[in-house]
């Protein structure tokens, strides 16, 4: 199913989140550094804004329709909070950390799989077509103002 241009932002942001954890999971002693780095611009530039567009834009747009204790949405939520926790950790410890890289390049890589796969084609199948389209002028006028 082609996704929605409603979400599209969103979408774009997840194809550089898969190519970032792709870095992470290949990481190697000598990589590490690169892959870290990587992901951490990655983060602070794309990743945080994205979080908060889904926390605040998305997930009270689908609320209106569905359960906001959905099982994709909860799955959702701590997923943030748990790679907010890693990007944290990466962030404060040393450079070198190759098996840190995996796990979050792991859970990155599951969290965005996630979101294309179950929770975007819920919203979408939720939302009335005039309220996705509200959706994504907000999603898009929220990018512009960030």
């Amino acid at each position: 199913m082609k996704r929605s241009d409603a979400l599209a932002p969103l979408s774009r942001d997840h194809h550089q989140g898969l190519f970032v954890a792709l870095q992470l999971k290949r990481a190697s002693a000598e990589s590490a550094a690169a892959a870290r780095q990587a992901f951490l611009d990655f983060f602070e530039h794309d990743g945080r804004l994205h979080f908060r567009l889904e926390e605040e834009l998305l997930l009270p747009a689908f609320a209106r329709h569905g359960a906001a204790d959905h099982e994709a949405v909860v799955t959702l939520l701590t997923d943030h909070v748990e790679l907010r926790r890693l990007a944290d950790d990466l962030a404060a410890g040393p450079a070198g950390e190759v098996d840190l890289l995996h796990v979050l390049g792991e859970r990155l890589e599951r969290h965005i799989r996630h979101e294309e796969r179950v929770l975007f084609p819920m919203v979408e199948e939720a939302l009335p077509d005039i309220e996705l389209e509200q959706l994504g002028v907000a999603i898009r006028a929220a990018e512009a103002g960030a």
